[in-house]
């Protein structure tokens, strides 16, 4: 058998207490040699375990200070359902960043299925909770949709759904389609969500269709231990054969 290597046994001689709660948040953990020292490894071994511990957001570093152990952070609800579904996750407010027009690059025109260079609306706006920003999202649609009417992302007002204002310009929304994958945050979106580059992030990639049509695509993206995803599937049962029919 393998035997461990000794960073990762020291770390979990830390980690196990603190799962426990027997090291509250804010418990200061000991230095890397007093570490080293009690448990007989080298300062080097000891910091390695305390890194991992670091990455693992059990612990924080503070300058000067030391290692302490890190409060979990709390996790908001992004719900998945239709409104009516009843979930109770708390409800974001946002904030309209705003609207701009601009060229259609790679890999957007593949999910819209329009050609490179044709004019998208792109509109970015900031999900708060408490008024700080929790999520991210980025929206694309095909200009040529709504090019000319009323019903543009630039006349939408506060309270104008997606949906509805498609359906004014004679696309009705009948499909949507997400996919959920995990990437690193990137400095622009870092800037807005006031978090850390590099931080992984939780995108939900999703499109509305119309006929079979890409009419709309966007990105929620979301700090990945700041929130978790709530779905409420509904299932239909089968009609039992004592049930009337109809007639």
């Amino acid at each position: 058998m393998t035997r461990q290597p000794r960073y990762l046994w020291l770390a979990e001689q830390l980690r196990d207490p603190i799962l426990r709660g027997e090291m509250p948040p804010g418990t200061r953990l000991p230095s890397r040699t007093r570490l080293a020292r009690t448990y007989r490894v080298s300062e080097q071994i000891s910091r390695t375990a305390l890194r991992l511990l670091v990455t693992e957001g059990l612990v924080e570093a503070r300058p000067g200070s030391g290692y302490f152990v890190r409060s979990p952070p709390k996790a908001f609800r992004l719900c998945r359902t239709n409104a009516s579904s009843g979930s109770g996750a708390e409800r974001l407010g946002y904030e309209n960043i705003g609207t701009e027009q601009e060229r259609c690059t790679p890999p957007l025109n593949s999910r819209l299925r329009i050609r490179e260079g044709d004019p998208v609306y792109r509109t970015t706006s900031c999900g708060l909770s408490t008024r700080v920003p929790v999520t991210l999202h980025r929206s694309w649609e095909p200009a040529a949709l709504t090019v000319g009417t009323p019903n543009t992302p630039f006349d939408a007002g506060s309270g104008d759904s997606l949906v509805n204002r498609l359906d004014a310009a004679g696309h009705p929304v009948d499909r949507i389609v997400e996919e959920v994958r995990t990437r690193a945050l990137r400095d622009s979106e870092a800037v807005l969500l006031r978090s850390a580059p590099g931080v992984p992030v939780l995108v939900i990639e999703r499109t509305h269709y119309s006929g079979g049509r890409p009419v709309e695509t966007s990105d929620l993206i979301a700090v990945a231990e700041h929130c978790s995803l709530l779905y409420n599937l509904t299932l239909a049962r089968p009609r039992s054969p004592d049930d009337p029919g109809e007639d």
